[in-house]
């Protein structure tokens, strides 16, 4: 009913709170089913877990821009939101007071999303324990896991982008002699 990749991103966001992580797993996911989607809801949840991370490490600005980015496509999607599980208008309250509290710059408490599908809790409750990740975890987040950008291996992603660099200079190529 749920993909996994969905249900591994809700036991990170909510258990160990590597909002890193979640991003990795949801991106990934996205870029298999929706790539070409840039408003797709997968986008809303990966724009979500960037803001809490931006967030918990106080660099508002990238807080505010990504929240405000997933707040919107949530809005769009508002009809389809109950599909993933969770209260449409709990959710969007969240992402409001979310919003406020970054603009505020208040200390970073994570977010628990409003789950409601008791199947879905309970697939997030196994996937944690098979994990070893507590589910819904208060203990704050250890500093790898704060600062998991600085340690994370980008070969792939500069691979990429290089390889997309240079198919947009072919096809420049080909229009300068059209």
């Amino acid at each position: 009913m749920y993909p996994n990749d969905y249900i591994l991103f809700l036991v990170h966001f909510h258990g160990d709170k590597d909002y890193f992580e979640c991003h990795e797993i949801l991106e990934e996911y996205w870029k298999q089913v929706d790539k070409a989607n840039k408003q797709s809801i997968w986008v809303a949840f990966i724009l979500l877990a960037v803001s809490c991370y931006h967030f918990r490490r106080a660099n508002y600005s990238g807080a505010l821009k990504t929240i405000r980015k997933s707040a919107a496509i949530f809005q769009r999607e508002n009809g389809n939101i109950s599909n993933y599980g969770l209260n449409k208008d709990q959710l969007l309250m969240s992402l409001a007071q979310l919003e406020k509290n970054i603009v505020q710059k208040t200390a970073f408490q994570p977010l628990d999303l409003p789950i409601f599908d008791i199947k879905l809790e309970q697939l997030c409750q196994n996937k944690a324990a098979e994990l070893k990740i507590v589910w819904k975890d208060s203990a704050p987040a250890d500093s790898a896991i704060i600062n998991r950008h600085l340690t994370r291996d980008r070969s792939a992603v500069l691979k990429e982008r290089d390889e997309a660099r240079l198919i947009r200079k072919q096809k420049n190529k080909k229009h300068l002699f059209v």
